[in-house]
């Protein structure tokens, strides 16, 4: 097993019920270290470049509207093999579909509004990582 950091998101509709810490508390309860965290409101041109990826996709309007509608909580997160793990605890994609016990099983409102975005590679997860954070707000 490999420590490594992953990045992800608490999303507008979990951070609009206060959902942050209890989100938090099944990371942490998942062996993941929350090594940096920072709660921003997303400008349209930060939401359009960080889902580039996907800007031709049917979706990527409304997924630049949601990302835009209120504030994240982007974080670091550290542990054994933590890109795998965070997918594991987040939960599948579609909510009907992720385990009991998932932060999408428990506090999604939708497909979009899954209340929780994650790295789905250790190299995507640098990228993600980059783009929020300098080396500096990272505390190990």
């Amino acid at each position: 097993m490999a420590l490594e950091r992953t990045f992800s998101i608490i999303k507008p509709d979990a951070t609009r019920r206060n959902l942050t810490g209890k989100v938090n508390a099944l990371l942490e309860a998942g062996g993941l270290r929350i090594v940096a965290q920072k709660r921003i409101l997303l400008s349209r041109a930060q939401a359009e470049t960080f889902y580039g990826v996907h800007k031709e996709r049917p979706f990527f309007n409304d997924l630049v509207k949601f990302m835009t509608s209120g504030p994240i909580v982007a974080q670091v997160l550290e542990g054994e093999n933590a890109v795998a793990r965070n997918r594991e605890i987040m939960g599948a994609t579609n909510p009907a579909n992720a385990a009991e016990g998932t932060i999408r099983k428990t506090f999604a409102e939708s497909i979009e509004a899954n209340s929780a975005h994650g790295s789905d590679s250790a190299e995507n997860a640098a990228i993600e990582i980059a783009f929020f954070f300098s080396g500096l707000e990272i505390v190990g």
